[in-house]
């Protein structure tokens, strides 16, 4: 039997659907994601901790859960809400649908409001806090707990996924994932790459410091034949240093970047000390370190669909992205210059320090499901360390 459940925004506005998932009550900063595939990606982000995530694609779930598409150990994200569940979905690789994935992981679903209508009226006023729940169904009620809820902005979030302690990684890229990704690294015809060719001949050190990472971050890194080793996202420089990695890798993580002050200190001391690559919050982080400041976006960039402009080379890239906040580029420091652009909104979307070897993007080179115009940021990341370790023997 299909059971009642409501969201309540905190303006007011009530939305009542069908739940799906788990039962309960929760909640967070309603936003939207424009991807029309990767929702299990998505799941299992943990820059999604704290929110409640609303699907604009109608159709969710058709291809049902596979076990290797998760993106991390769990799901950080406190509701799942859509147009449509599929409840049957076709799909070789599936073992769950979506609906029982949810249920396992104690997330609650909602589904069968006018998605359409929450969009906008997020777009128009902004992300707010939103309560998800089958349990109290009174409007009043509920708005009045949407009202005296938190907001995301000034709490830290990263706390709250971090792995509690260090990892080395030894997992490469799935080979499904081979065809999609080679080209961009090698430069080579794509009908002549071989497995072969995603591994480079010289292996590097890479720390990456945890902030809520996707495992395709690792995965990119450890194909390219360097040796990966995972430190939680409080870790000290001299934590990074003790390990004497060859480059330092920045990742994802949920919330606003500025009250993370341990992580913003210990990317400061490595600046002049090791090359760095930092991305969405890292990206973020990098920007604190160096002097800039940041914002808070009306409605953030969620979706896997986002134009962005390398200013390098002139050419528009297809990404995908998930943040709520953005570097205020009026702040950048005459040491530091904008290297990507957001071409919706004209917001930073990468940068670079003209002295040391640093730089980041505000979008996710990794993409699963995808697209994978940007992946060439890894051979990148690999080209600054190989020429940092040349200038420095």
């Amino acid at each position: 039997m299909q059971k009642t459940a409501k969201l309540a925004l905190s303006d007011g506005s009530v939305f009542t659907g069908t739940a799906f998932g788990a039962e309960g009550e929760i909640h967070g900063e309603v936003v939207f994601n424009t991807s029309m595939t990767g929702y299990q990606e998505i799941l299992t982000d943990p820059s999604y901790c704290g929110q409640i995530v609303t699907m604009t694609y109608p159709q969710i779930g058709n291809y049902g859960i596979a076990p290797e598409d998760v993106e991390s150990s769990g799901i950080a994200l406190r509701g799942f809400i859509i147009r449509e569940l599929c409840e049957v979905p076709s799909n070789y690789r599936s073992t769950q649908t979506l609906d029982e994935y949810l249920k396992s992981a104690g997330v609650i679903g909602l589904q069968g409001i006018d998605t359409r209508a929450l969009v906008r009226k997020i777009r128009t006023h902004g992300a707010m806090t939103g309560i998800l729940s089958t349990e109290d169904l009174d409007d009043q009620s509920l708005v009045k707990k949407a009202q005296e809820s938190p907001q995301l902005a000034g709490q830290d979030l990263v706390s709250q996924v971090i792995p509690k302690s260090s990892r080395e990684w030894n997992e490469s890229l799935h080979p499904l994932a081979h065809s999609s990704s080679t080209h961009a690294f090698s430069g080579k015809n794509l009908e002549s790459l071989s497995e072969a060719d995603y591994v480079s001949e010289n292996s590097y050190h890479i720390v990456a410091i945890d902030y809520g990472m996707k495992w395709n971050i690792p995965r990119h890194l450890s194909q390219l034949g360097c040796k990966v080793t995972i430190l939680p996202g409080d870790c000290t420089a001299q934590d990074v240093l003790e390990l004497n990695p060859d480059g330092v890798f920045l990742s994802n993580g949920p919330g606003d970047p500025e009250p993370l002050t341990y992580a913003i200190e210990t990317i400061r001391s490595l600046l002049d000390k090791i090359p760095i690559f930092g991305i969405c919050l890292g990206h973020q982080l990098l920007g604190l370190a160096c002097g800039c400041k940041t914002f808070k976006l009306k409605f953030g960039h969620r979706g896997a669909n986002q134009p962005v402009v390398n200013h390098d080379t002139g050419q528009v890239e297809i990404t995908s992205q998930n943040h709520g906040f953005a570097i205020d580029p009026e702040s950048m420091p005459a040491d530091v210059e904008i290297t990507h652009v957001n071409m919706n909104d004209d917001t930073v979307a990468g940068l670079r320090h003209k002295t040391y070897p640093a730089f980041s993007v505000q979008y996710h080179p990794e993409a699963s499901a995808g697209p994978h115009d940007s992946h060439y940021l890894f051979r990148q990341f690999y080209n600054c360390i190989s020429s940092n370790t040349r200038v420095s023997s």
